[in-house]
């Protein structure tokens, strides 16, 4: 008889840890400490379950990469003590904080799914039990006395996704959540059912790599007809810039106008790294496959691949502390380091 996995619920903020007091009608924070009491139906699990909640609950609009930092620093802090981690924030970031945590932790062994839910955990129609409860038999899978699962997930409405291939696709839909260029890996409705073939593999048995430092001098940059030379112009020109995820359209078509074309390179000679995903919700950028995408890729435009934009700030961040050339940024941008891009 193996032992029962533990599991550690990380409750940073969001609309899952609310619950409506009935006298006033307002919601106030749930006491996580006590989840067990609130949801007796967590006892049926083959698990025993922790929880951490953050001193303040953080609305995921104010989401920063500092938080980013809070979080990992929790793992880090319980890596040898639990077998799992599920971790809670609010939605609306969910793609962009989970997409990081997966490049910020290297060598993981062990599963962190995300979750939250579209409706608080005290409302009558609430979606936040079940993405909870099954979030936490999912960390809590075993195989072969190992963990199923050894990446960064994010669980909504009964699918699992690998984190830093999803988007947020609804406001309102409790189906919330999409991964247009990556199958779910799992599915829950009367079984759980895993597709193993699609799971990180984990090729080296090495220690847990935590990577707290983000660079912050990024920006998006999305185009649409009408752009104007001075907006782009502005942007490119925002001080101490190191990177942009240039949001181009289709398969990684921009303007070809002279003036558009010289500001990029203009920004790739001081040193900015340009790297270029779709607008659409799915598909991949593949430079030079129309007319329109030739001169992006020879000024050294760098291809995302089919990388989310979410994934793509992440990893920008993420490359951006090593001081890398342009051919080497460009190698380790477009290899696949979490499962975040198919490569070519």
């Amino acid at each position: 008889m193996t032992n029962k996995p533990n599991i550690l619920i990380i409750y940073t903020g969001g609309t899952i840890g609310m619950v409506k007091d009935y006298k006033t009608n307002a919601l106030k924070a749930f006491d996580f400490s006590q989840i067990v009491q609130n949801i007796p139906e967590l006892q049926q699990l083959n698990c025993n379950i922790e929880s951490i909640s953050f001193k303040e609950p953080i609305d995921s609009s104010n989401m920063n990469t500092q938080y980013y930092v809070d979080i990992v620093e929790v793992i880090e802090a319980n890596y040898t003590k639990f077998d799992g981690f599920v971790i809670l924030t609010g939605s609306d970031t969910m793609s962009y904080i989970s997409s990081a945590v997966s490049f910020m932790l290297e060598n993981l062994q062990k599963p962190i799914i995300f979750t939250g839910s579209q409706l608080p955990i005290g409302d009558l129609r609430t979606d936040a039990k079940e993405n909870l409860i099954t979030s936490i038999e999912i960390a809590s899978v075993r195989k072969q006395n190992q963990p199923l699962i050894k990446e960064v997930c994010l669980y909504f409405e009964y699918k699992l996704y690998r984190a830093n291939r999803t988007t947020k696709i609804s406001a309102e839909q409790f189906e919330a959540f999409a991964s247009m260029n990556y199958p779910a890996l799992a599915e829950s409705g009367v079984h759980l059912k895993f597709d193993e073939a699609q799971l990180l593999k984990i090729k080296e048995n090495k220690d847990l790599t935590v990577r707290k430092k983000l660079v912050t001098d990024v920006v998006i940059l999305k185009l649409f007809p009408g752009i104007t030379k001075a907006t782009v112009e502005a942007i490119l020109s925002i001080q101490n810039l190191k990177g942009v995820v240039l949001e181009s359209y289709g398969s990684g078509n921009a303007p070809n106008e002279t003036w558009f074309i010289n500001q990029l390179e203009k920004a790739i000679k001081k040193g900015i790294k340009i790297v270029n995903v779709t607008q659409c919700a799915g598909g991949s950028v593949i430079l030079g496959h129309y007319d329109t995408s030739i001169k992006l890729k020879n000024i050294g435009i760098i291809s995302g691949l089919d990388m989310t934009t979410e994934s793509a700030i992440a990893k920008l961040m993420y490359l951006l502390n090593e001081d890398l050339s342009l051919e080497v940024f460009k190698y380790h941008f477009q290899k696949s380091l979490r499962g975040e891009v198919s490569e070519k």
